[in-house]
């Protein structure tokens, strides 16, 4: 039987809840044995697998244009996707800019702050993504299994994902996870 292939990718957040997954130390590699592990913020390949996966993981919040397109691709591409850490699952601390204004939030950032000299502007590319009200994961796509955490701790992410590689969903335990 082949490994399930998994994917993660991190949108508006801290990377926190990919660093508790490092966290895990030793026990990363007993992962490794039971999943093959596609893209993610730590390997070279940046995009879930067009063919593509069983497991997809999306820390943070949904915060721009950018972010929906990524969401929308992970949840395209996997069979079971999974909410972790706050920001994923609630919005989190990035959905504090919610109390603002986008335009507020965007001046204040780019000309009004301290460090920033007389000439501060607000960035206006065709390139860059479009600011959105900030959304949990869950607002934009269909969302499986919610982990929340800010940070998950890695034991729980340890468990979120051996149960998942060995083709069972994760329980509750100690209200620190739900699944749908």
């Amino acid at each position: 039987m082949s490994k399930p292939k998994v994917a993660s990718d991190w949108m508006a957040g801290c990377a926190g809840c990919h660093m508790s997954l490092l966290d895990m130390d030793e026990r990363i590699i007993q992962i490794a044995e039971l999943v093959d592990l596609r893209s993610t913020p730590i390997t070279d390949l940046k995009h879930p697998d067009e063919s593509g996966v069983d497991v997809g993981i999306l820390e943070g919040g949904i915060n721009n244009t950018s972010n929906e397109e990524v969401a929308k691709m992970m949840r395209k591409r996997c069979k079971i996707l999974v909410a972790l850490g706050d920001c994923a699952v609630f919005g989190g601390v990035p959905a504090m800019r919610n109390f603002f204004t986008i335009e507020e939030t965007l001046r204040r950032a780019y000309v009004e702050t301290e460090s920033t000299d007389s000439e501060g502007k607000i960035p206006d590319d065709p390139e860059l993504a479009k600011p959105t009200r900030v959304r949990a994961v869950h607002e934009v796509v269909p969302v499986d299994i919610f982990v929340p955490g800010c940070p998950p701790d890695a034991d729980t992410i340890f468990y979120v994902l051996s149960e998942l590689a060995q083709g069972r969903r994760p329980v509750m335990k100690d209200d620190k996870l739900h699944w749908h």
